[in-house]
């Protein structure tokens, strides 16, 4: 069996896991090696297991232990320490919208990314102690929540896992949205596993059409649809970009899953009324 099969294989097997069951940062590898198929994950394998090992042994720490607010604060010192310290994990700031800053191995190899892509290597380092951590759908940056003693705590894995206050988010916010912007518990609201995977990938998909790169873009939102079978508006997006760059019968046959999935009545409308005019085009 040759590379890509067992890649697609892998990404299969992701798409029919409950959320809980996804191991995110072996997830993301398998999305990235999509591109690679040539590069084994071995190796960026080990560097997980590296990182693992780094926990365990900072867990070892009689600080650790401690109870209440500062064991929780403990936990996030540790957990920045090992990734922005000992592994020297960093944001990009110079090359923010640099394709590789969503790609896994990638990241991995140039030890910066995107602030998802980071935050999925901050949290395989915590769980893999069994700490509770989830990503934060924050607008625009996206961050991790930390949880001991019935506390919990934001981190920014894009600025070396520093601790964000509400006065912090606040700040973040109105820089994205407007001044106006207040924050809401929307802007709190967890992210399971499966959408941060589709969080990393239409960050490629964005920048791939804004490059003007369709077959690319439609390259990723089939890459998405083997880890996410059920997410109607990638089925959606398939279908148009599909129709755009002239593959008729991709387009029918993703617009036509889009519509046994999707209960929008207007999108529904608007894209039936698009596989009507495909299915006269391909007669």
């Amino acid at each position: 069996m040759n590379g890509s099969v067992d890649i697609e294989a892998d990404l299969n097997h992701i798409g029919a896991q409950a959320d809980a069951e996804i191991d995110l940062a072996e997830a993301a590898l398998a999305l990235a090696a999509v591109s690679r198929p040539e590069i084994g994950r071995h190796p960026y394998r080990a560097h997980l297991a590296a990182i693992a090992d780094a926990m365990k042994q900072a867990s070892i720490l009689p600080v650790l232990a401690e109870a209440g607010s500062v064991g929780l604060e403990a936990r996030c010192h540790t957990l920045a320490d090992i990734m922005a310290g000992e592994f020297s994990y960093r944001g990009d700031r110079v090359n923010y919208d640099d394709l590789q800053n969503a790609d896994l191995m990638r990241v991995i190899d140039r030890r910066q990314g995107l602030p998802v892509a980071l935050a999925i290597l901050y949290i395989h380092a915590a769980r893999s102690l069994g700490w509770a951590v989830e990503g934060v759908n924050f607008p625009g940056h996206f961050v991790i929540r930390l949880f001991h003693d019935g506390k919990a705590a934001i981190l920014d894995p894009f600025d070396g896992g520093r601790i964000l206050e509400t006065g912090d988010l606040r700040q973040r916010l109105k820089s994205t949205i407007g001044e106006t912007a207040e924050l809401q518990p929307s802007h709190y609201a967890a992210i399971g596993n499966r959408d941060i995977l589709l969080r990393l990938q239409n960050n490629i998909k964005v920048r791939l059409i804004q490059d003007g790169d369709l077959p690319g873009a439609a390259a990723v939102v089939e890459r998405i649809l083997l880890v996410a079978p059920e997410a109607s508006g990638f089925w959606r997006e398939a279908g148009l970009i599909h129709s755009r760059l002239g593959n008729l019968l991709a387009a029918k046959l993703a617009l036509s899953r889009f519509l046994e999935l999707a209960d929008n009545e207007a999108q529904r409308h608007q894209v039936a009324r698009l596989l009507q005019d495909i299915t006269q085009r391909l007669q």
